[in-house]
């Protein structure tokens, strides 16, 4: 049954008291490390009722993604409520409601070319100087079966990883690429444009997020490389630096897989998710085909890393 109080860690931010919560509002935790299902809310009243939306977003920064069922609210109801978190981005290969600025759609039916992007553990755009802070997707047309999409706490997984490993990696730093990932497919010379439009962004591999204060691991599938490994602590001869940083970095990217650090969302039309990109990975599993996935999804800008 849904409880009114979410569980909260004991090393985790006490970001929401019992007293504050709505009596409307209840609160399902589904996994120990990520994830909650709200109840009682309808998220265009939530664009409308500040009380609400602060309500939502404490819950946002406790459970890193948060996902509510039968929301028949409009496009605009949508792109209110994810601007109350910040401004909204336009991605620039994904195509957006014409009438909706910053609302992309992620459309996949018969038409669609394979893409593979979805369906790798990634943190969204961390090919910008200023990945977003988060996003609200909705599904608008999901298949009967199939097509769920998986969480993944990277604060979680950056905690338990062992000491020595975080003593290695607190100041390394890594670059993430929108040309070896979107661009892959293109022809050169459209690469080549998308990489001057985004140059290849330099973020620290260990992120502390800016509300929290939590340490994240903050590498994911669309990092390169390290940029600082090579150094004379890390490199005995000069053939350690590309097999050493790799495997330190395929170590790293690895550590989403872990089930427990994870959890699953199977999707209803007209059901949301609302994730805090700063702290979490995600996937998209494409197990439908050829049944018809349609999402739309607002991105919110965030900040820089540093």
């Amino acid at each position: 049954m849904p409880q009114t109080t979410p569980t909260t860690k004991a090393d985790a931010p006490a970001l929401v008291r019992p007293s504050v919560l709505r009596t409307s509002l209840t609160v399902e935790p589904l996994t120990c490390t990520i994830g909650a299902e709200l109840f009682g809310v309808n998220l265009g009243d939530a664009a409308r009722d500040d009380d609400l939306f602060a309500e939502i977003k404490n819950l946002l920064l406790q459970h890193k993604v948060l996902f509510v069922r039968d929301q028949d609210i409009t496009r605009a109801e949508h792109i209110a409520f994810a601007s109350r978190f910040g401004p909204l981005e336009d991605h620039p290969v994904l195509g957006s409601d014409p009438d909706n600025p910053g609302l992309v759609r992620i459309y996949k039916d018969l038409d669609s070319k394979p893409e593979h992007y979805e369906n790798a553990l990634h943190c969204d755009a961390t090919w910008r100087e200023a990945p977003p802070m988060g996003a609200v997707l909705r599904c608008v047309e999901g298949p009967e079966v199939g097509g769920d999409t998986i969480w993944v706490n990277m604060a979680e997984a950056y905690r338990r990883l062992p000491e020595q490993i975080k003593t290695q990696i607190a100041d390394l730093r890594a670059r993430h690429s929108i040309e070896a990932t979107f661009g892959a497919c293109m022809p050169m010379e459209r690469r080549h444009q998308l990489k001057a439009q985004y140059p290849d962004p330099e973020h620290p591999v260990v992120r502390t997020h800016p509300e929290t204060g939590e340490k994240i691991l903050f590498v994911n599938a669309f990092t390169t490389h390290l940029v600082n490994y090579h150094t004379p602590e890390n490199v005995r001869f000069g053939q350690d630096y590309a097999p050493g940083a790799s495997h330190l970095l395929n170590y790293l990217i690895s550590q989403a897989a872990v089930p427990e650090y994870q959890v699953r969302w199977r999707w209803q039309n007209n059901s949301f998710a609302i994730w805090d990109n700063r702290s979490t990975q995600h996937y998209a599993v494409q197990d439908y085909w050829p049944a018809v996935r349609k999402m739309e999804r607002a991105g919110i800008v965030g900040d820089r890393t540093f």
